[in-house]
């Protein structure tokens, strides 16, 4: 009986192991991890620019007041994954070490096809993480009408080896102290989200 599960055991162990191994957001998975250098850029939709914020209430602008470091805000209200790829070459030339990522809502909201939407969102990635940069992938994970877009940005992130916050609206979707109006986060809500932002980033940065 000892030696049983004793085996047992073993293997579980063994499991554990090769679980923590593969599993995204460790230094093993995650491409350009540490990061070159200290460059961060938010990159995205109205969720990165801080519609419906004030000023200074922006989620990059509370990232950057947390850590005490820039963070560079290249948000554009009503961005798409297509639209977001002519601007690439913005985001290069800042030679990030860190690029955050929130694309995908407007396409979810627009109706683009979730495979072509995710598509996209891969040659993103794929094009900044070719220039040096890691990237965090900021997902949105909405039941009933989400069109399982929350499993696309978990699969993304990791066939691309970058880390995933799972869900940037975490807490904050449909509470009315934390929006603004229906999509976009107030400074409270937009607060909510830096600290998803900093919980991912939190591990890559260099002290």
């Amino acid at each position: 009986m000892n030696k049983r599960i004793l085996s047992i055991a073993i293997v579980l162990i063994l499991v554990a192991v090769v679980w923590s191994l593969r599993r995204p957001g460790t230094h093993r998975s995650i491409r350009n991890a540490p990061p070159v250098n200290h460059t961060i850029v938010a990159f995205g939709d109205s969720l990165t620019s801080g519609t419906g914020a004030g000023q200074g209430g922006s989620y990059p602008d509370q990232l950057s007041a947390r850590i005490g470091r820039e963070v560079i805000n290249l948000g554009v209200p009503g961005e798409t994954t297509q639209s977001a790829m002519a601007r690439l070459d913005d985001v290069v030339g800042y030679d990030p070490g860190i690029v955050l990522i929130t694309l995908g809502g407007n396409d979810l909201k627009n109706g683009v096809d979730r495979n072509q939407a995710f598509q996209n969102l891969a040659s993103i990635i794929g094009v900044l993480q070719e220039s040096g940069a890691m990237v965090i992938l900021g997902g949105i994970d909405i039941p009933f009408w989400g069109r399982d877009f929350g499993a696309g940005y978990r699969e993304t992130a990791d066939a691309m080896g970058a880390v995933l916050v799972p869900d940037i609206f975490e807490g904050i979707l449909g509470k009315p102290g934390l929006m603004s109006d229906r999509i976009h986060p107030n400074d409270k809500g937009y607060g909510i989200m830096a600290d998803h932002f900093f919980k991912a980033l939190k591990p890559y940065l260099a002290p």
